[in-house]
């Protein structure tokens, strides 16, 4: 895995795609503030005069502003091309480079003990999911003019770390669709704090997938989900802060144990928490 936790000049990190987008001097003052180019990862850095920013590959494209003060945070998904496709729209017109991320392994998770019924969800309740799951894609979707993605996350809690981002799980014997979440178990009732501070855009005391579900929106499309949850302590537009205590773990939904389930978007791509920790997502604290 690559982490640079860096101040370089863009030149160290990303080559230019075509000369005629842009020369040397118009890409003197970026930097890259803090970046994982893995699959998974992300990119977050300022380019002056950067108005927004698109990330292509042959599978998947996605558009974010930057701020007043030319701010930006793109990310990778889980099965992102190593090569990308990075689109600066600037005061003075469009920037293109590429950047190539590092290919990821990802571990199989074998689980059992999880309600059936989640497993392979009858037709009854299949409005219900795709109900619950616009509701979601709102949350995620808000163009939040707030800083606090350009923060240092921390642990959302204290507990082991039972999952990982990426990993393939198979739930009572089927396999099922890629996990993207870090997951910390603890017993039911432990805290959860905000890992960053932010604005509550959604509020769900039972899904059928999630159970407990809680986002926040940390600005530009950033968003932290956390789910399995048995309590949630704040309200649907609430404005918290860094280490606010949000929640309870649980073992709501599809759990086999009580554990939060964190997990991290940039709009609809997928990142891994663990990279976003100060620490690099070593150790929960004790």
């Amino acid at each position: 895995m690559v982490k640079a936790i860096l101040k370089l000049s863009l030149l160290a990190s990303i080559c230019l795609l075509n000369n005629s987008y842009a020369q040397t001097e118009d890409i003197k003052g970026y930097t890259t503030e803090k970046a994982a180019l893995v699959q998974g990862g992300f990119v977050r850095g300022q380019y002056q005069s950067c108005v927004s920013v698109t990330v292509k590959d042959t599978q998947t494209e996605q558009t974010g502003q930057c701020t007043d003060d030319g701010h930006f945070l793109i990310g990778f998904g889980r099965d992102a091309d190593t090569k990308q496709t990075l689109i600066f729209e600037t005061t003075s017109g469009q920037k293109a480079f590429t950047v190539e991320i590092k290919k990821r392994t990802y571990k199989t998770d074998k689980i059992t003990g999880v309600p059936q019924k989640t497993v392979t969800p009858p037709d009854s309740v299949l409005a219900r999911i795709r109900s619950e799951n616009e509701k979601i894609w709102v949350a995620r979707h808000h163009k939040t003019p707030r800083r606090d993605f350009l923060s240092d996350f921390i642990w959302p809690a204290q507990g082991r770390i039972s999952g990982v981002y990426g990993s393939q799980r198979i739930f009572n014997g089927t396999p099922k669709r890629p996990h993207y979440g870090l997951d910390i178990a603890a017993i039911t009732g432990t805290k959860v704090i905000a890992p960053a501070a932010g604005i509550v855009r959604l509020v769900h005391n039972d899904m059928f997938y999630s159970g407990g579900t809680l986002i926040v929106d940390h600005g530009f499309g950033i968003t932290s989900t956390f789910i399995h949850l048995s309590k949630i302590d704040v309200i649907e537009g609430q404005i918290i802060k860094q280490g606010e205590k949000i929640a309870e773990i649980g073992q709501s939904g599809r759990a086999s144990g009580p554990h939060l389930d964190w997990r991290i978007n940039w709009f609809n791509v997928r990142l891994d928490p663990k990279l976003w920790l100060e620490d690099g997502g070593n150790l929960p604290p004790k």
